[in-house]
């Protein structure tokens, strides 16, 4: 029987939620310790399903790996067994997993020679890997598509640095081209680089395993080719999607909720966007307050017309927590237009939510106007099914608000990105049964 959730909703939650790490992060720092011989030791890594199938892929590459404590791994990736990137093991599991595509940066550098099936992952739209093949043919490597094992072969045997101008604000693009810049020849200059948290977070550890990695936190990031990286000890940064959906849980279900070590600095706009939902929030040193609040008003623009939040590329707002607003503003008071830019398909789950009672207009693929309930009418639970990670979670927050019983299946999606989601908000109040 596959996993379903069994959701009691309209219940008040209260106590300590604390977040997992990010597991953007962990995808990109765990792929980095293929980059040395020595010993790399990785602290916080959530748990979670996509984060397990990388640890799979790892150690079938050969990589040694070690476990020391609850989110704690040593690696170390000094006999590598490359014939492994071509059996039908490997192409299964890396096709599951998108992360996989930034095993190929490490590969090029240290290897000369990366193997890539056509990845899986999400039901987001299409996902293109165009960026990362187009820079690492700027570094000089070359690529041939294998018809009929459906894979491509990569070969890195003289990567050289060069100017890189990225097509598009790739996280997972400009952190492979790092990864396989760091021991190239020369100096690579990547402009229109992703500077997201997760990515600063690679790059200082790569700095700290030896890297000369300057331009951190900007979108023009320089790296000087080393010879050789050395081992360390990195710690991955919270998980801030996870963060922006126990805010979006505890205005939803009239909560009072406190997130702790939450590294506040490293959020962005985050907590603005939510206050301007009308979120009450208290930053208490580095933990985050939600008081119980009756109602939360979404403010208009300074003009008084309908506010729009749209996502955008960091220090932009996440489009991984508009799922988690359009859920919030179902039960606030007032109307807002969100407006998902960067992927096609991920607003496809608010039908659920108009068969909860929601007042939703879908315009189009992109944008959906939202207009608040102001909890006069209570969200209904119903059966549904969970399309991605995101919209999940978002699915989950709205049954848990709702009034009765929900049942959500296909929730590996949510495994995927929430490590024991259901045992953790159960703990606090929450109802929710995994059949």
């Amino acid at each position: 029987m596959e996993n379903a959730f069994e959701v009691i909703g309209g219940k008040k939650l209260k106590g300590d939620l604390t977040p997992q790490g990010a597991k953007n992060e962990a995808l990109q720092v765990i792929c980095a310790v293929m980059l040395t011989s020595e010993q790399v030791t990785l602290t916080n890594v959530p748990e979670i399903r996509d984060v397990k199938r990388l640890l799979r892929l790892l150690e079938g590459l050969g990589v040694k790996i070690e476990k020391q404590g609850l989110g704690t791994f040593r690696f170390q990736a000094d006999d590598i067994d490359l014939d492994y990137l071509e059996s039908k093991e490997y192409r299964k599991n890396a096709q599951s997993i998108r992360g996989s595509v930034m095993l190929i940066g490490p590969l090029l550098a240290r290897y000369k020679r990366a193997f890539l099936p056509r990845p899986g992952g999400d039901k987001i739209g299409r996902r293109r890997l165009d960026t990362h093949f187009n820079g690492f043919e700027k570094l000089n490597a070359n690529f041939t598509y294998d018809e009929e094992k459906r894979a491509f072969f990569i070969n890195g045997e003289n990567l050289k640095g060069n100017y890189i101008l990225m097509d598009e604000i790739s996280v997972t693009g400009t952190a492979n081209i790092v990864m396989a810049a760091v021991l190239a020849e020369g100096k690579t200059t990547i402009y229109n680089a992703a500077c997201e948290p997760y990515l600063q977070q690679l790059c200082k550890m790569l700095n700290s395993m030896g890297a000369k990695i300057s331009g951190v936190g900007s979108n023009m990031i320089q790296v000087e080719g080393v010879e050789k990286l050395s081992g360390t000890t990195h710690e991955i940064l919270p998980d801030m999607i996870e963060i922006g959906s126990f805010i979006g849980l505890a205005a939803m279900t009239q909560s009072e909720i406190t997130i702790k070590s939450a590294k506040v600095n490293e959020l962005g706009n985050i907590l603005s966007v939510f206050r301007k939902f009308g979120v009450e929030l208290e930053v208490r040193g580095d933990d985050i307050f939600i008081p119980e609040q009756e109602t939360y008003e979404i403010q208009t623009f300074i003009d008084g017309s309908i506010m729009t939040v749209y996502d955008a590329p960091w220090p932009g707002f996440t489009p991984d927590l508009m799922s988690i607003l359009l859920v919030m503003a179902t039960q606030a008071k007032g109307s807002v237009l969100i407006h998902q830019k960067m992927f096609e398909s991920r607003l496809f789950f608010v039908d659920k939510l108009i068969d909860m009672g929601a007042q939703i207009i879908l315009c189009d693929p992109h944008r959906a106007t939202v207009i608040g309930l102001g909890r006069k009418f209570q969200l209904r639970g119903i059966e549904m099914t969970s399309p991605d990670i995101r919209a999940g979670v978002s699915l989950l927050i709205a049954a848990l608000s709702a009034k009765g019983k929900s049942i959500i299946h296909n929730i590996h999606q949510i495994d995927r990105g929430y490590q024991n989601i259901d045992t953790r908000l159960n703990a606090i109040g929450a109802e929710i049964i995994r059949l």
